[in-house]
């Protein structure tokens, strides 16, 4: 399979249905930049590590490498969601159904917000492509069970892994730093959590950005006659084209996410903001490496409320547990359900 970016580049304008899945896919990219990516420097800009502007900036540079980096070095979570179900032998039929899933997916996201329902991106995308694949005529046999069980481990893991290694670390460098002066520990912290808002940023890219990756990568092998992406190394291009999008997505900013993920939820101190960025990471590093999709946001928030729980149960804001339950339960039967409508409405039209 030629997967150059001139071949890419020539089919773009070749193919409607290629042409439309790239426009929507990095569309997703860049609002996922714009509004996943600012949790991660949440916590450094609410306990005044740094200010919104420069963090930001910082962010959209590590997300940038979180993609790339982590792509070319282990790019598991792109090859699960390039898996995760078959459209079938026929890759027309397939580069439509993937179209009709992306669209989905922004109609979900849109009428969500309209409605006061919270979203994640990454879980809206497993529904959509899931959807669209049963539409195609394949039925439930076009589910890979191998690697939608992996979607179940990243729910429990995004909530249970990350609370426990928020609450852990927090325990742990609240002991080692008891009997420090306040005043040196406060300027360890402040530029320890700097590097912990790096590296979250890091992983956010390495997760979120592989996963629309594969969605990408796997629409240019339909647009090739390809019926799957197994055995095919993903191109330095086209990691650099989603790490880019990405990037300027972050740098466009998400003051409000990080005023409501940072403040809203847990009262946080500078160790503890370090605590919940330390243990988010890991998570997300655990994850990324076994290939397991996870929810970047999820996981974060997961950790700020172990790191809370550390302290006491009563500075969670327990609403934030219950955003995350109705996450779940609307996102993957609703978005899953109009993706399985558009990719009828779309195969029947086109």
């Amino acid at each position: 399979m030629d997967v150059s970016f001139a071949n890419f580049f020539q089919q773009v304008f070749s193919s409607p249905a290629l042409m439309i899945t790239s426009l929507l896919t990095l569309s997703v990219i860049f609002v996922n930049g714009w509004t996943d990516a600012p949790n991660a420097i949440a916590t450094c800009i609410t306990t005044r590590c740094m200010r919104p502007r420069p963090a930001i900036m910082m962010s959209a540079v590590f997300n940038f490498l979180g993609v790339l980096v982590m792509t070319h070095i282990n790019a598991s979570v792109a090859s699960t969601i390039s898996n995760i179900v078959d459209f079938g032998s026929d890759t027309s039929i397939a580069l439509v159904a993937l179209s009709a899933a992306l669209f989905s997916i922004v109609v979900y996201s849109t009428a969500a917000s309209y409605f006061g329902i919270p979203t994640s991106e990454s879980h809206s995308l497993i529904a959509g492509l899931t959807g669209a694949a049963i539409a195609t005529g394949e039925g439930l046999s076009a589910v890979n069970g191998n690697e939608w069980i992996k979607v179940i481990y990243g729910l429990f893991a995004s909530l249970l892994l990350g609370f426990a290694l928020g609450f852990l670390t927090s325990k742990i460098v609240a002991m080692l730093f008891k009997n420090t002066d306040r005043r040196k520990s406060n300027i360890f912290f402040r530029y320890a959590q700097i590097a912990g808002a790096a590296g979250m940023s890091f992983m956010h890219g390495a997760q979120d950005g592989q996963k629309f990756i594969g969605v990408l990568f796997l629409g240019i092998a339909f647009a090739n006659g390809e019926t799957g992406v197994t055995g095919v190394v993903i191109p330095l291009w086209l990691m650099i084209l989603c790490s880019l999008v990405m990037g300027l997505g972050t740098s466009v900013g998400g003051e409000k996410i990080i005023r409501s993920v940072g403040m809203d939820m847990v009262k946080l101190e500078k160790y503890q903001g370090f605590s919940a960025d330390l243990a988010a990471s890991l998570c997300l590093l655990f994850s990324s490496v076994f290939g397991i999709p996870v929810s970047t946001t999820h996981t974060k928030t997961s950790a700020i409320m172990g790191v809370g729980a550390s302290r006491r149960l009563s500075a969670i804001n327990f609403s934030v547990v219950k955003d995350m339950m109705l996450t779940w339960v609307f996102t993957f039967p609703v978005c899953g359900l109009i993706s399985f409508l558009m990719a009828r409405v779309f195969l029947a039209l086109f």
